[in-house]
């Protein structure tokens, strides 16, 4: 009787999910090694144009309105590889000024903001991690029983369904309001998440919070082609799963 249940409620909608966590974390990690799109979202978004025009504003750092292209892909690829490595190293990314000496990038409430950043990357590897895990059970189980898989068609539609309920809910909603109120939730009370351009340059380097927007839909899409194409594999290899007698 419980099997049964599981077998007809649980066993499949946790795999999928569980097989989404994965594609997902795959699909993070594949971007981190190319600093998130940086280089594309750079010209589509106009972000030189927003770093000549924010950087010589900022209260705190000078001349960073004058470093050119080259010079904020690698003040990105270092970010990126900071918050990937728990946060290390962020108080000592530095940027040139036109005298030729080097001056932190960040101010301390930016590192620790990037920090806690870092740390939720953290959570976001281990909940990937443990949902392979998962993942990986459930599927020796569901082939051992040869349980057979819903049908891809079904396995679409609701896929389909549940994305197009997102967006509407975030359209409904507002990303901003969306944006800022998981800020709110994610991060300590008492620690600094709000930059004005003219305040942070890691915020005017980003152009915040238009690349998150841009990251966001490049982690979707290839988290939807990965978890797509192993699906349709897996599918084929659980639907040959030998009958129990």
């Amino acid at each position: 009787m419980l099997a049964r249940f599981f077998h007809r409620f649980a066993l499949w909608p946790l795999l999928l999910i569980s097989h989404f966590l994965v594609a997902s974390l795959l699909a993070w990690h594949l971007l981190a090694k190319i600093d998130f799109g940086y280089a594309w979202a750079y010209p589509a978004l106009d972000i030189q144009a927003h770093i000549e025009r924010f950087g010589p504003l900022n209260r705190y750092k000078p001349g960073f309105g004058e470093t050119g292209k080259e010079e904020h892909f690698r003040l990105f690829g270092e970010i990126t590889e900071s918050i990937q490595s728990g946060g290390e190293g962020l108080s000592e990314i530095r940027y040139p000024l036109p005298g030729g000496q080097e001056t932190p990038l960040m101010r301390e409430a930016e590192v620790i903001h990037l920090q806690d950043v870092a740390r939720l990357v953290s959570l976001y590897y281990a909940v990937g991690l443990a949902a392979g895990g998962l993942f990986l059970l459930l599927v020796v189980y569901a082939y051992r029983r040869a349980q057979r898989p819903p049908r891809p068609a079904r396995v679409l539609w609701v896929t389909l369904v549940s994305l197009l309920l997102g967006a509407a809910l975030l359209a409904l909603i507002g990303p901003v309001k969306v944006f800022y109120w998981l800020h709110e939730h994610a991060f300590p009370d008492d620690h600094e998440w709000f930059f004005y351009y003219q305040d942070s340059l890691m915020t005017t380097l980003m152009k915040a919070p238009d690349l998150f927007g841009f990251i966001g839909a490049l982690l979707l899409l290839l988290t939807l082609v990965l978890w797509g194409a192993s699906g349709a594999l897996l599918w084929r290899w659980l639907s040959r799963a030998p009958v129990r007698s």
